[in-house]
């Protein structure tokens, strides 16, 4: 009896019995009240939030001007860098320059950057990667770098190690941050962002292109090769020279092992003395990745080995 009171189903008479009402009529009083109590609120709550959103060019106008001002911002945390560098990408107009050094990239990195990259070069932006010639021979990057080639993007490789950056539209740079390789230094001082493109430009230009073609890969094994004979008869320990190059230390010592069994040799110290005697520089020596004098370009390429294109490289 008191739920039917409450929905309005029944109502008082002035003889003091209780009348029935249809449910229509008790739907009019008791839910339409409600319905204009609602769509005023509603109307309120569009005013509140039209009201609100009008501040946002002032808001994004004053913090755009924030962070001209703050010409380095140092960032400690991954999910910051990586908020930050989507921003960046997202905002991209003309050009993202990307160097990254260290082999292949982790799978994580790859599933992030490759919608970001997509739809940068979707809008026109260009897109240069710069990675060292072991990213080739890992499976996860090397498809990534089809990926973006097909895209229109452009992928060359080096041998040896460079810094980790990137550059947005030659007006803000992300530089990684030595003791902290989850953290980085955002750059927007004009003169610095200019030295570090300019420093991208030389690297760009002594790399290798990466193309779309059956053993393109394989073409950057001999200067892997010859960068290892080069360090190695620097002194550098193992460990070193599997850093700096980008590949794993195993990977590293298989390559350290066969130019031994080349040579000959029977130390380390004894291959060193080797390779840095010019009775191995000869012509048949540097054919195979082990003389010192740098081979002529698009000549005498080692094919890389089996196992190192299936991805044990890096």
């Amino acid at each position: 009896m008191r739920e039917l009171l409450a929905l309005g189903l029944l109502r008082g008479s002035p003889d003091g019995e209780l009348r029935a009402v249809a449910p229509e009529e008790a739907v009019a009083s008791v839910v339409g009240p409600l319905d204009r109590d609602i769509r005023i609120r509603r109307a309120l709550a569009e005013q509140a939030r039209a009201s609100i959103m009008g501040f946002l060019p002032v808001f994004q106008s004053s913090q755009f001007s924030r962070e001209k001002e703050n010409k380095f911002e140092v960032l400690e945390e991954l999910t910051q860098v990586r908020a930050v560098i989507a921003d960046l990408a997202a905002r991209s107009r003309t050009e993202i320059l990307t160097a990254q050094p260290g082999g292949g990239r982790a799978e994580d990195s790859l599933k992030e950057a490759a919608p970001r990259d997509r739809d940068a070069i979707g809008r026109g932006v260009r897109l240069r990667v710069l990675y060292q010639h072991t990213a080739r021979f890992n499976r996860g990057t090397s498809a990534y770098i089809d990926q973006v080639i097909e895209l229109g993007a452009q992928v060359r490789t080096l041998d040896d190690h460079f810094g980790n950056f990137l550059v947005f539209d030659a007006e803000t740079a992300i530089i990684s941050l030595p003791a902290n390789p989850l953290g980085a230094v955002v750059v927007r001082e004009p003169n610095v962002v200019a030295f570090i493109v300019e420093t991208y430009e030389r690297l760009w230009l002594t790399a290798d292109p990466c193309v779309l073609a059956p053993g393109a890969r394989a073409e950057v094994a001999g200067d892997v090769r010859q960068a290892i004979v080069r360090l190695l008869a620097e002194g550098m320990t193992d460990a070193s020279i599997a850093t700096r190059l980008g590949m794993s230390v195993r990977t590293c010592r298989r390559h350290i092992a066969d130019m031994m069994e080349e040579l000959g040799a029977q130390s380390r110290f004894q291959a060193g003395y080797l390779l840095a005697s010019p009775a191995q520089r000869d012509p048949v020596r540097t054919r195979r990745g082990i003389g010192r004098h740098p081979r002529p370009s698009g000549q005498n390429r080692v094919t890389v080995p089996e196992r190192e294109r299936q991805g044990e490289a890096c």
